[in-house]
């Protein structure tokens, strides 16, 4: 036997895989291990019916004996990475650039998936993925802790970190400090913080950095206190030009696009035109150079009577569907129908019947 093979030989299955992962030589490696594989392995090596066999999975260098798998896939359109410049050249195109919130793994990848130009962990995360009332409770960390999940899943997106109230407004060096920590601890390409022009200079210092930053202005969910809730904003005359006055600020002091929000339609068409960045509306009309909606919001993952803002349109009901499955699920345990045969591992019978004669005995 040549000394590489028994080498492998000798340090048995686990060090067998672990070749796989390294050399990529997953089919030579799998033979080997049916070969040497003692005869008290688990069934799924045993059984010539359930051995391991070449999958996508495996091909990628993974040997699967268990009932595990990740959640990662490839997307079944892959697309090139958007970047600053691929939004740039959509928005002097005039195609829209559609912009979807994401607060975990499973609804970063649908999002990435579903072709969205741009993912935005939220700070709406607060209240639709950690319960809270508002999104002023969130912190840093959770928000770190959220938008590392949805970076493992943004292939393509452009993927943007919300800073959290309390993180960025004390001063420019402060908020340079946070957008920091987004990019290399939150995996994003980009920060968002709200406010107008008294936050220029802050929005000055990070972009100087060279970390690109969504503005947001109109109705700014973390200031709702002083702005007497969530209420539409820009609907005087002075009130829309404040507005505009804000957004041009963000632009000159380097934000690549805005987000408008709550503000009316008319007056969102009229400040789209006025900036030379894109505008992302939510709750401001069509006349926005893109869209953003918060996920649960448009899926329709919430339970019935919860109230939605007259902006979101439901495309879906997550919630009724996993209510569906989740009931059928309950029942068929409660009547004994699940597990099915096909849902269990089988043994040899010769191995049933040793083990019920050994257990005897105890």
């Amino acid at each position: 036997m040549p000394a590489t093979t028994s080498a492998l030989a000798r340090s048995g299955v686990l060090s067998l895989a672990r070749a796989a992962r390294c050399t990529n030589t997953t089919t030579n490696t799998l033979s080997l291990l049916h070969h040497y594989a003692p005869s008290s392995s688990s069934s799924c090596c045993t059984n010539p019916s359930s051995r391991p066999r070449v999958t996508p999975s495996s091909r990628h260098g993974q040997v699967r004996c268990s009932s595990h798998s990740p959640m990662g896939a490839a997307a079944a359109n892959p697309r090139k990475k958007v970047t600053i410049n691929t939004l740039r050249a959509q928005h002097k195109k005039g195609d829209p650039i559609t912009v979807l919130t994401a607060h975990d793994f499973p609804s970063a990848m649908v999002a990435d998936h579903a072709g969205m130009d741009m993912v935005l962990v939220g700070d709406s995360l607060a209240m639709v993925a950690m319960g809270m009332d508002d999104t002023s409770e969130v912190l840093v960390e959770e928000m770190l802790l959220h938008c590392r999940s949805v970076a493992r899943a943004t292939k393509a997106a452009f993927t943007i970190g919300d800073m959290p109230m309390g993180s960025y407004e004390i001063a420019p060096e402060q908020a340079l400090a946070t957008a920091i920590r987004f990019i290399k601890e939150g995996r994003v390409q980009g920060v968002k913080l709200e406010g107008g022009r008294e936050m220029a200079p802050t929005v000055r210092r990070i972009t100087a950095a060279g970390i690109p930053v969504l503005g947001h202005v109109g109705l700014t969910p973390q200031r709702q206190n002083a702005l007497g809730g969530f209420r539409v904003q820009g609907k005087t005359a002075d009130a829309a030009l404040a507005i505009l006055d804000d957004a041009l600020a963000l632009q000159d002091a380097g934000c690549f696009a805005m987000v408008l929000e709550a503000v009316p339609e008319d007056v969102a068409a009229i400040i789209t035109k006025k900036l030379s960045v894109p505008t992302i509306g939510i709750g401001a009309g069509a006349g926005c150079s893109g869209q953003v909606l918060v996920q649960t919001d448009m899926t329709g993952y919430f339970p019935p009577g919860r109230f939605l803002p007259k902006f979101v349109k439901q495309y879906g009901s997550v919630w009724a569907e996993s209510m569906r499955a989740i009931e059928q699920y309950r029942d068929e345990v409660k009547s004994r129908r699940y597990p099915a045969p096909e849902h269990t591992y089988p043994a040899p019978q010769a191995e049933i019947e040793a083990f019920a004669k050994a257990a005897e005995k105890l």
